[in-house]
């Protein structure tokens, strides 16, 4: 099943930490809060460095989408330099992390998973031409970033800007295709552990 989340249709709702306010793209399972969900996808708006929402037994990956980007301070790591076109960074959301903005606001996309029931993996794609993505995890998110994108399966027609295909039970292959460039896209894909143990 293929499901089309538009920009517009998604919550915004505040920080773990007050800090801030995210803007919930998916959740699972549906209604679940910020203490009992199995997965997660958002996007934040981050106005000043400071302290990450820390998440017990949680992994996250974050990628810049907006701005000039960050640095962030994991605990026990080197810091790490995050900017628009960096590859997403995956870390413990339990260890305690910082940011210092580099020049102002950015604005990031934020993947969390429950650690021992589901983890995940984010790839950027700069889209040029026609491309296959092999589907074989119950659950694949294709969140267009910039530009538009066609896909088969889709119910809807074109994925614009920051809106989502969810795809849900979908093995085989789905194309994608670039229709107003530049079109970037992250492929989300979660993974359910328990069907695994």
């Amino acid at each position: 099943m293929m499901r089309i989340i538009r920009a517009g249709e998604c919550r915004k709702m505040p920080w773990k930490n007050g800090g801030g306010t995210t803007t919930e793209i998916a959740v699972s399972p549906a209604g679940a809060g910020l203490d009992d969900f199995d997965w997660r996808v958002s996007m934040a708006r981050v106005e000043a460095g400071g302290p990450f929402s820390g998440f017990a037994g949680v992994d996250r990956t974050l990628c810049v989408l907006e701005g000039e980007g960050m640095t962030l301070d994991i605990s026990g790591q080197r810091p790490i330099v995050l900017g628009h076109a960096s590859a997403p960074v995956s870390f413990p959301a339990d260890l305690p992390t910082v940011a210092t903005l580099s020049a102002g606001p950015i604005t990031d996309l934020n993947v969390m998973t429950r650690r021992g029931r589901m983890s995940h993996d984010v790839r950027r794609l700069e889209l040029d031409e026609p491309t296959e993505i092999a589907v074989e995890e119950k659950c694949v998110l294709f969140f267009c970033h910039r530009g538009r994108i066609g896909l088969d399966g889709s119910p809807d027609g074109e994925l614009g800007p920051l809106d989502t295909a969810l795809a849900t039970d979908v093995a085989g292959v789905i194309h994608l295709e670039p229709v107003a460039m530049p079109a970037v896209v992250f492929v989300v894909r979660i993974h359910d552990m328990r069907a695994h143990s």
